[in-house]
């Protein structure tokens, strides 16, 4: 009887089980694993109401107009604040924790490292057609670690800016500007000048010899290899003439070197996009172009800034204020902010772009340059860098030391410093 009882209990329960499941039912939607962004949030978050955004001080403006376009899309408010950039890491470490925690912050590349080890910024999935957007090496600079952080903003990196009424042509080579430097040097006036005692300017040198900073781990440096003992001799040969006079070095040099060039009497000179307006408005009429190959015929692989948008860990609607971050990205938001604050977007389509490129000499001539820049270290350690090279330099140009000692020197104490104040190996 028990048993009939169970086996009666137990059929009823099969067929409500069956009915449940019933062919015309499906599965509730859910997101994708592959979706990212806009995909992603729209299918896997709750829309809130506002996103908070840091952004770059006096470049409120620019960011107005795409904000208004995403609030119209997605119903979405965009509550900016501007912050001097180099701030934002500082204030993240005060307000990231409060009610005025931002969902997406702007910032350099070089600080991805360290807000990474603290903990400020999210990682980001991304799909190929977004990144396809924006050129390799500005893509490079927001990756830690093998994982992506940001998306590009706005690129910069030193470039050849010339007075076209002093030297009609770009020489395709460092050797023609060196011959022609020596040409127009007579005490008074100077051909090419450049800040090469300033590691963000001569990095370039230095790497197109085929020396590097940093290797497998922190402490490889490879900048007293005998490809950075070449390159240092090399930029020697320019103080040893007397193209680069004595004030283009240390702390005044920036002054010295821009002083001599709008006063039109220096021809060209190595230098960023933050000085074309000045010059400029000097009355100099400049001419802007990617820097001429090196001796060895090897491009010279400045260093590179890139500006980015990031996705913070603070924010409780991360998957949309990444969506806000490809949408400011994407290339009409770009192109109208570069139109509104002279900020470079690293835009493929834009270099593909003919009439564009010969609208914007200097813009294009900085995007050049970036496919043969290097995104500069984002490691913590790369604080380490900075002075003793600049005293390497220093030394040679000013013959207190040979090239192979001044580089053993400076290396030496930078891997002192990587051990004592990063731990390293």
């Amino acid at each position: 009887m028990k048993k009939g009882i169970l086996s009666l209990l137990a059929i009823i329960l099969i067929v409500g089980l069956l009915a449940a499941c019933g062919p015309d039912d499906e599965p509730a939607e859910t997101g994708s694993e592959n979706e990212t962004g806009s995909d992603a949030a729209t299918t896997e978050t709750d829309k809130p109401e506002k996103l908070i955004v840091w952004e770059d001080q006096d470049k409120g403006a620019a960011l107005e107009d795409a904000a208004a376009k995403f609030t119209e899309e997605y119903g979405i408010e965009i509550e900016y604040v501007e912050y001097n950039i180099t701030e934002i890491q500082e204030n993240l470490a005060l307000d990231g924790n409060t009610e005025n925690a931002p969902d997406v912050v702007t910032m350099s590349h070089d600080g991805v490292g360290p807000s990474v080890v603290k903990g400020y910024i999210s990682p980001l999935e991304v799909s190929d057609e977004v990144l396809s957007q924006y050129t390799q090496s500005s893509v490079d600079a927001f990756e830690y670690e093998g994982q992506l952080y940001g998306l590009p903003k706005a690129t910069e990196t030193t470039v050849f800016i010339y007075n076209k009424d002093l030297l009609p042509e770009v020489p395709a080579t460092m050797d023609e500007v060196f011959e022609l430097s020596k040409e127009a040097h007579d005490g008074e006036n100077y051909g090419f000048l450049g800040l090469w005692d300033d590691f963000y300017h001569s990095h370039g040198i230095f790497h197109g010899f085929g020396s590097y900073v940093f290797g497998d781990e922190p402490t490889d440096i490879g900048l007293n290899n005998e490809q950075g003992v070449e390159a240092l001799e090399y930029m020697d040969t320019w103080y040893e003439e007397g193209l680069f006079p004595r004030g283009i070095i240390g702390e005044t040099s920036n002054d010295q070197m821009n002083g001599l060039f709008k006063e039109g009497k220096a021809f060209a000179v190595q230098n960023g996009p933050w000085a074309f307006k000045d010059y400029q408005d000097a009355g100099i009429n400049i001419g802007i172009a990617p820097m001429p190959s090196l001796p060895n015929g090897e491009p010279i692989g400045t260093y590179m800034g890139v500006k980015g948008w990031f996705v913070t860990n603070f924010s409780d609607n991360k998957d949309w204020a990444q969506t806000f971050v490809e949408f400011i990205t994407n290339e009409e938001n770009a192109t109208k902010r570069y139109e509104l604050t002279g900020e470079i977007p690293p835009l493929v389509s834009l270099l593909e772009n003919e009439e564009w490129v010969a609208e914007n000499e200097g813009a294009a001539a900085v995007m050049e340059q970036s496919k043969v820049a290097v995104a500069m270290p984002s490691i913590p350690e790369m604080a380490e860098v900075w002075d003793p090279i600049k005293q390497a330099v220093q030394t040679v140009a000013t013959d207190k030391a040979e090239a192979k000692e001044a580089l053993d020197q400076s290396v030496e104490l930078m891997i002192q410093n990587i051990q004592m104040n990063h731990g390293g190996n």
